[in-house]
């Protein structure tokens, strides 16, 4: 092993003073002198001194020849310097990019979202953030499942409920409300349903990703509430094929606001039970830490908090 190379993997025990005493190695050669050096460096010239010593005292070898005058680099200090500079320069590189990278939005961003938001509002969102900032890239994962942004390697999720989120920190961009619709047809051939034990009778689709999905629950004006077991004609894992299902008179739906929103405005679907409302859930960005948060993620977290704040055009007045 050639005497550089010693100093390479041996990181246990000089640990962080290692790259200290490197700096104070290349210092001292460049500016010929451990005052000059230490100057540089604003420490003392002692500790300048103490440093390049145990440096070769770990090395088991002189790096350089000093005399009461002048200081030079023997043959073994010459060939050790060379590797240092670069290795120093690869450092300061690297430190450069981390701390650029803590202020700077850049690198790429990978979001998990459910289908039916990321779409319609999610995508609108990405492309504004993108214009501020190019030089972040994303990785898209639309799905309707739980990701486990840790075991997957997500930087953050939107999600849609009150889901627990254990170990991970979750900032809520906005509000979403259940809608219970049908098309008109449905309704002129089945009849209008005046109270939710009433959708017991009725031909329903049921979305598959919650976790009673025959379930309905809604609070009435008195705040009272009212859950009630609804009969499946029709299954789906995702909201907005179970609102195209309603569209088209294949029943009654109870979908996000979000989701539905533009065909009640429409009029494909109706809104059903106006005196019964469905409860309300967050729509939420988790991520995995505040610690060392990353600028892409930090300011990509403010940027929809921010937007959806003052953009939710998906809710339906009462």
């Amino acid at each position: 092993m050639s005497l550089v190379d010693r100093l390479i993997p041996d990181t246990q025990q000089l640990g962080m003073d290692r790259f200290l005493a490197f700096r104070s190695f290349a210092r001292v050669v460049e500016h010929g002198s451990f005052a000059r050096a230490a100057e540089r460096l604003e420490v003392s010239t002692s500790a300048v001194s103490r440093q390049v010593a145990e440096l070769e005292a770990h090395l088991d070898v002189r790096l350089l020849n000093r005399t009461t005058r002048k200081l030079s680099l023997t043959e073994a200090g010459q060939a050790f310097y060379e590797r240092c500079v670069a290795l120093l320069a690869d450092l300061d590189e690297a430190e450069a990019s981390v701390r650029a990278s803590a202020v700077l939005p850049k690198g790429t961003l990978r979001i998990t979202c459910g289908v039916s938001f990321g779409v319609r509002y999610l995508a609108p969102a990405i492309a504004d953030f993108g214009a501020r900032h190019p030089q972040v890239v994303f990785d898209l994962d639309l799905s309707d499942r739980t990701v486990d942004l840790v075991e997957e390697g997500f930087d953050l999720a939107v999600r849609i409920g009150n889901l627990r989120h254990q170990g991970l920190v979750s900032r809520r961009i906005g509000w979403t409300r259940a809608v219970c619709c049908a098309s008109p047809a449905y309704l002129a051939k089945h009849g209008t349903p005046k109270t939710p034990a009433e959708l017991a009778s009725h031909e329903c689709i049921t979305y598959t990703h919650v976790p009673v999905p025959n379930v309905l629950t809604f609070t009435d004006r008195t705040g009272e509430t009212h859950s009630v077991r609804i009969p499946t004609r029709h299954r789906t894992n995702n909201g907005r094929m179970s609102a195209a299902l309603a569209v088209d008179g294949l029943g009654i739906s109870y979908e996000p606001d979000f989701i539905v929103a533009p065909e009640v405005r429409a009029g494909r679907l109706v809104r059903l039970l106006p005196d019964f409302e469905p409860p309300q859930a967050p729509i939420a960005v988790v991520y995995p830490s505040r610690r060392h948060l990353s600028a892409k993620v930090r300011t990509f977290v403010d940027f929809v908090a921010e937007r959806f704040e003052r953009q939710h055009d998906w809710q339906l007045t009462a």
